[in-house]
């Protein structure tokens, strides 16, 4: 080390920064100051270090086969960000190794560095070398550099240098967790294909990409012909190792730019870019060819297999997505039922909902209701259902909720459609007893803020419950069989008001179920706080749990939970017999899904 020359002195590190106490009162400011992303807050963090230390390079950096720089906070405007070097040419290489921080306040005098780029080319003199923990890897640093020589930092310095580097490793494994999460939920872990969240979303971008250059797309919906018997035959493991190669015969199939995401179960979605419905048509059958022709290689041997599939496509003149899905959804079955092993050009059949048409349908009271089945996982035995919301079009045709929800939340009118679902569900119920159904059997059925805040409406709902409770056939005891779903996407100003506005269906004796359970925060905020009788496991959980240990974890968990606390758990999603199995084995209550049966309206 070499004594500070007098020319070189200037205000100390410390009076540049403040006080200790200023010094981390900054940091703590930063570190939850909102509207910044991850990348923003730690480049902010670095530049603060820079200015507090008076330090004129500030570079954190990963070692891997090389070396990046990959945040850096630079004065001179010498060492840009993203710079990538050999390993063994990075001055901080032996703070790598040696998982030890180095300090030097002349790296001229130094006998490793005297020499190096950094200290003749950019000047740089004083340095510091801190290791960065990020979860169990070592591979990061932070490094510190100034272009003039001075004592070593003092031991505040140097406390400030770590706890720098104890925030960024937390930053950076935090980050790399919510990288890994959001990689969990859009990938299918079997096959490594985009899932059915990851595949929606893109076809948004698809969308907004055909209206921006003018290219529209094609999609085509396969579905594996008799996988079922593939299952049954060999076991579930063999049908993933089918269902891994077929993934990987797709992929090789498609054109540069196409893509193909699983839908789901033995469905994939494919988006063949540029291409008419002919076209598109054409490749599916190229694909089909092939399929016939070469058996799927498996551990028991060779597994011949074909598929079906319904084709549309996606123009300029197009502006929704749902009613194309719906379309080839449609194709698929036309081909399945007309025999399987063929390719079905969809016929567009759909309605192009607008907020004349919605208020229409709900004047005229064609709203409609849909249930779907829940199962008790141990004994198989129907003990529910739920109540799904759909509009009957003046020519007959049924919308779903997904093409009508959003618009009429936005317009006010969800609670008006939430009226008549509710009332319609209570009549449902007074008659399945009165048919000498089981009095255990629950009716779920969503309900929205935008109903609970209409006092008329709420008590015209009790006034309706009294009324079928006093001509039921049945004498019900304190708890109904009416319960309503609250969802995390609902939003939620005051769960003090929520819960003001769900108390008289409590005390009347309504319960309440947690939809989409585990998808975010407010799911427990709602359980806190709320009597909550059932949690419906939100479904991608269930859908990602067969191939991924730590999701199958978090299930088990969520059911570990719910048991001790005494609410029942509803698994959403379950599409096959496996799934059905491992939720009972874990202590799922009930499952609900297409294993179990699909959505049928009323009256069908």
């Amino acid at each position: 080390m070499v004594p500070v020359n007098e020319s070189d002195q200037r205000a100390s590190p410390a009076s540049q920064g403040g006080s200790h106490v200023d010094r981390l009162n900054a940091l703590w400011k930063l570190s939850v100051q909102g509207g910044l992303s991850d990348p923003e807050r730690i480049r902010a963090m670095l530049a603060m270090a820079a200015e507090v230390l008076d330090m004129d390079l500030v570079v954190l950096g990963e070692f891997g086969e090389n070396y990046t720089a990959h945040y850096v906070s630079d004065r001179l405007g010498l060492f840009p960000e993203g710079t990538v070097l050999m390993v063994e040419t990075v001055l901080c290489h032996a703070v790598f190794l040696a998982r030890e921080a180095s300090h030097i306040a002349d790296l001229r005098e130094h006998p490793l560095y005297a020499n190096h780029a950094l200290v003749n080319k950019l000047g740089l003199r004083t340095y510091s070398g801190i290791p960065v923990a990020v979860g169990d890897e070592a591979r990061w640093v932070l490094a510190f550099f100034r272009t003039r020589s001075e004592s070593p930092p003092d031991a505040v310095d140097i406390a400030y240098m770590d706890l720098i580097a104890d925030w960024l490793g937390n930053a950076l494994h935090q980050s790399a967790q919510k990288d890994l999460l959001q990689r969990i939920a859009l990938t299918d872990l079997l096959t490594g294909l985009p899932n059915r969240r990851a595949a929606e979303e893109r076809l948004q971008k698809e969308k907004a990409r055909t209206q921006r250059d003018g290219l529209g797309f094609a999609l085509a919906l396969v579905d594996l012909d008799h996988f079922k018997t593939v299952n049954d035959r060999y076991g579930h493991a063999v049908g993933d190792e089918v269902l891994k190669a077929v993934a990987r015969r797709f992929e090789s199939g498609l054109r540069e730019g196409d893509w193909v995401a699983r839908w789901g179960g033995e469905e994939f979605l494919f988006v063949l870019h540029g291409s008419t419905v002919d076209e598109a048509a054409g490749i599916m059958e190229r694909l089909a060819g092939q399929a016939r022709a070469t058996p799927v290689q498996t551990s028991v041997g060779a597994i011949s297999l074909s598929f079906s599939a319904g084709v549309a496509a996606f123009g300029t003149n197009d502006s929704e997505i749902l009613p194309m899905l719906e379309d080839i959804d449609t194709a698929l079955y036309r081909a399945k039922a007309e025999g399987r092993d063929q390719v079905q050009v969809a016929v567009p059949a759909h309605v192009q909902w607008n907020s004349a048409l919605l208020r229409q349908a709900l004047a005229e009271k064609r709203i409609r209701q849909a249930s779907q089945v829940i199962v008790d996982l141990q004994s198989g035995q129907a003990v529910a259902d739920e109540a799904l919301a759909r509009i009957q079009t003046a020519t007959g045709d049924i919308v779903e909720a997904k093409d009508f929800v959003d618009m009429a939340e936005g317009l006010g009118l969800m609670a008006e459609i939430d009226r008549q679902v509710i009332r319609d569900v209570m009549q449902r119920c007074v008659n399945r007893m009165d048919q000498g159904g089981a009095t255990d059997f629950a009716h779920f059925v969503n309900v929205s803020p935008q109903f609970l805040a209409r006092r008329d409406l709420v008590e015209e709902m009790l006034a309706n419950a009294m009324g079928y409770c006093q001509t039921c056939s049945v004498m019900l005891g304190p708890v109904k069989p009416i319960v309503l779903e609250l969802t995390e996407r609902q939003r939620i100003v005051s769960l003090a008001k929520l819960r003001a506005d769900l108390q008289p269906f409590i005390d009347f004796g309504f319960r309440l179920a947690l939809d989409d359970f585990g998808s975010g925060y407010s799911s427990y905020l709602y359980l806190a706080h709320l009597p909550v009788s059932f949690l419906k496991i939100e479904g991608w959980l269930v859908s990602n749990m067969r191939q991924d240990r730590k999701v199958a974890g978090i299930v088990e968990s969520l059911a570990s939970f719910a048991r001790k606390e005494g609410v029942l758990t509803v698994a959403e999603h379950v599409e096959d017999a496996e799934t059905a199995r491992m939720l009972a084995d874990m202590g799922v209550d009930y499952g609900q899904g297409w294993h179990f049966g699909r959505p049928q309206l009323a009256g069908s």
